[in-house]
C-alpha cells in the first residue's frame, strides 16, 4: 500500500498529449504554482474553529475536508506540505493544476463526478483507511456554482472519516469571470479560515442518511460563507 500511497504525488505520464501540449502542461504548472506561493506566502492567515488537522491523538481518522471551488487558490496555500490527497478531473486543462498542486505537498487521484469517479472514488476509500487525509472542491469540476455533490458523504459511510467543511475568505480578492468566479487574492491581504463542525456517516447509513449528511453539509458551507462574508465587511 505504501507504493500506491507514493504514487498519487508523483507526476502522472502525458505521453498521450502533443508536444505542443506537454510543453504547456510543464510550463503551465510551474506557472501556477509560482503564482500560488507568491501570493499564498504575503497573506496573513488565521482560523476560526478548530483545524482537524492541527493534532493527532489516538482517536484521530483523517478528515474529508470540502470548499467551495471558487477558493481553491488560497486554499492550496494554507493547506500545503500536510499530504491531502485530492481528486483531479480526467482533462488536458487538469494536468498543469495538477502538477501545481503536486509541488505544493498534495496527492492526486484522477477522476471527477463526470469521468472516472467511481474508480477514483474506491482509490479514495484505500487511501484514507490508510491514514490519508482528503480534499474536495465539492461544487466543481464545472458546477453547479455552491451547490454540494454526493461524494464525501459515501466516502464518510465507507471509511469513518469525518467531513469537514470549511471556507476561507480573503480580505481583498479579484474574482476571474469562471463559471466558480475563482478568487485570487490581493497580496497582503488578511486571510481567514472558517471551520465547520465534523460530520460523521454511519457505515449502516441508508440513502436517506446520506441526502441527509450533504444537506448538512450544504448548510453549514452555505453557513460558513456567510460568516466569512461578514467577517471581511467588519474590516472595511
Amino acid at each position: 500500500m505504501a507504493g500506491q500511497i507514493d504514487k498519487v504525488y508523483e507526476f502522472l505520464p502525458i505521453d498521450q498529449y502533443t508536444m505542443k501540449q506537454r510543453l504547456l502542461v510543464r510550463v503551465g504548472g510551474w506557472v501556477f504554482y509560482a503564482l500560488v506561493k507568491m501570493i499564498g506566502m504575503t497573506l496573513r492567515f488565521e482560523a476560526d474553529g478548530i483545524d482537524p488537522m492541527s493534532s493527532r491523538d489516538d482517536e484521530y481518522k483523517p478528515p474529508i475536508l470540502c470548499f467551495w471551488h471558487d477558493r481553491i487558490f488560497a486554499s492550496t496555500y494554507f493547506f500545503r506540505n500536510r499530504g491531502i490527497v485530492v481528486m483531479s478531473s480526467i482533462s488536458f486543462d487538469a494536468e498543469y493544476t495538477a502538477r501545481c498542486i503536486q509541488r505544493l505537498g498534495f496527492g492526486v487521484i484522477k477522476g471527477s463526478s463526470t469521468r472516472g469517479g467511481t474508480r477514483a472514488l474506491v482509490e479514495m476509500i484505500r487511501m484514507m483507511k490508510s491514514g490519508v487525509p482528503s480534499a474536495f472542491t465539492i461544487d466543481g469540476p464545472k458546477g453547479p456554482r455552491y451547490q454540494v455533490k454526493p461524494g464525501p458523504a459515501l466516502l464518510a459511510k465507507r471509511t469513518g472519516c469525518p467531513i469537514v467543511p470549511f471556507a476561507l475568505e480573503t480580505s481583498s480578492f479579484r474574482s476571474l469571470g469562471t463559471w466558480d468566479r475563482l478568487q485570487i487574492p490581493i497580496p497582503f491581504s488578511r486571510a481567514k479560515v472558517f471551520f465547520g463542525e465534523p460530520i460523521f456517516v454511519s457505515p449502516d447509513a441508508e440513502d436517506r442518511d446520506l441526502d441527509t449528511a450533504t444537506a448538512e453539509l450544504q448548510h453549514s458551507l452555505d453557513a460558513l460563507v456567510n460568516k466569512g462574508a461578514a467577517w471581511s465587511r467588519e474590516l472595511r
